[in-house]
């Protein structure tokens, strides 16, 4: 279905009371382009993290432009930029990281280098990796509001103490540059579900 078609849809449903506001999510800069000309978009979801970067080429750069919000999802990298998983993780059967690529046992090897990194910066600052992986996002722009999940009370609480963490320009300009500088092996997803998000 033509995003002008969703658009107008909800822009409808908005008139009539029955939705507040119009989100994307996972969606290139080019749809989001199309369906704000039709309705403006309040926000967009998609992930993003210190180890994946792929909005900041065109998508973030738009939404800068017209003045959209930006939830990334999956802002912790799946658990990974916690600091406790490694190449010797087991996942459950219906875990989801069983069939990313980037997940497979030799590509965490390759890419612990990453979250080593940012485990020596939290040491160094008395916090926790996951606090520096959500201070970097929340340091990007004041638009960015990332949505780590969780299912333990006392991850919400360290989560939300990242909101009081600082970062030095030295140490963000550091953080930026991690995973081009270290590199990260294995796709965020699988080709099926790549060719989805692509469009």
């Amino acid at each position: 279905m033509p995003i002008e078609d969703v658009a107008g849809a909800v822009g409808e449903l908005i008139a009539e009371g029955k939705v507040k506001h119009f989100g994307l999510s996972e969606a290139s800069a080019a749809t989001i382009r199309r369906a704000h000309a039709v309705h403006p978009v309040t926000a967009v979801q998609s992930e993003y993290s210190l180890w994946t970067r792929d909005p900041e080429a065109e998508v973030l750069p738009t939404l800068a432009e017209l003045g959209i919000g930006f939830v990334p999802f999956s802002p912790l990298g799946k658990g990974f930029l916690t600091g406790t998983v490694d190449a010797s993780t087991a996942f459950t059967e219906g875990d989801i990281r069983r069939r990313v690529p980037r997940f497979q046992a030799e590509n965490l090897a390759a890419n612990q280098k990453v979250v080593d990194h940012v485990k020596s910066l939290a040491e160094a600052k008395g916090s926790t990796p996951s606090q520096i992986a959500l201070a970097w996002l929340l340091a990007q722009q004041p638009w960015i509001v990332p949505i780590p999940g969780t299912r333990r009370t006392e991850r919400i609480r360290e989560n939300a103490t990242a909101t009081q963490l600082a970062l030095s320009a030295d140490e963000r300009a550091d953080l930026d540059s991690l995973a081009q500088r270290i590199g990260v092996r294995g796709d965020r997803y699988n080709a099926e579900h790549m060719a989805y998000v692509n469009r």
